[in-house]
């Protein structure tokens, strides 16, 4: 067998999902020193490649209780934006496929912002059905946050075609006649519900970056509306402006600009 170069074998490792396995065989009695390096990288991003799996797994076995069960449509639902100061609560429903395979799917805090926007994409292209909905500030002062974040999910669920036949909620009950369970910390237990929390943070981040360009004194393209120092210090120069929620605080003791 023609010698392979260390530089070779690691190109080649890295390039192929599913290397041929008399090559592997025989790096194993290659005597350099790199190329049994190589093989312990290998090895070791199998290694969480399969643990990768392992837990995407774990994470829809929620989903796949209900596929056993018969249901055929289920939604995932999560909420993104309960805390600032300013801006909407968003929130998304997804309705994924049996066959999903995007095992980087996860709670969408745990993600960058690049992979977020890549596995929102992804998302989109492969969800069986999938809804965003907005509730605005002055909706929020109005109804108070806990309402409007059950009614952006109720608005999201009925969004969806086709309708759902069952729900995994974001540590929600929704007041529907439709099957559901509720999940405390549910982003980071079930693909669906994380599927719906990359949804929602993406979109209204984009809300917030649209927002900045209309209240740049504010930081929102950074702060996403949150409290930072930023934030705080342009509500002490201004005042609040059109999207503050004026029933939180401290914006409460503030005059609207």
């Amino acid at each position: 067998m023609e010698k392979w170069t260390i530089t070779a074998v690691k190109e080649y490792l890295q390039t192929h999902e599913e290397p041929d396995a008399a090559l592997l065989e025989a790096w194993k009695e290659d005597s350099r020193a790199g190329v049994q390096k190589e093989l312990q990288r290998y090895a070791k991003r199998q290694k969480q490649k399969e643990e990768k799996y392992e837990d995407f797994c774990r994470r829809l076995s929620f989903e796949q209780d209900y596929w056993g069960r018969g249901f055929q449509a289920v939604a995932g639902v999560d909420e993104v934006g309960r805390g600032p100061l300013a801006g909407p609560v968003t929130t998304a429903a997804v309705v994924l496929p049996k066959d999903i395979s995007l095992v980087e799917v996860n709670d969408s805090k745990m993600l960058s912002a690049r992979k977020r926007e890549e596995l929102e994409t992804k998302i989109k292209e492969v969800a069986v059905a999938w809804s965003v909905v907005h509730i605005e500030a002055d909706e929020i002062d109005r109804l108070n946050i806990y309402q409007a974040t059950k009614k952006a999910m109720r608005t999201a669920v009925a969004d969806l075609e086709p309708a759902p036949d069952a729900l995994l909620v974001d540590a929600m009950t929704l007041p529907l006649h439709i099957e559901q369970q509720s999940l405390v910390q549910g982003d980071s237990r079930s693909v669906s519900i994380a599927a719906a929390s990359i949804l929602a943070k993406v979109e209204r981040d984009r809300y917030m970056q649209y927002y900045h360009t209309l209240y740049p004194d504010y930081d929102f393209a950074s702060n996403k509306g949150y409290g930072t120092q930023n934030h705080l210090d342009g509500l002490k120069r201004l005042g609040g402006c059109a999207i503050h929620r004026y029933s939180f605080q401290p914006v409460a003791g503030y005059r609207r600009s």
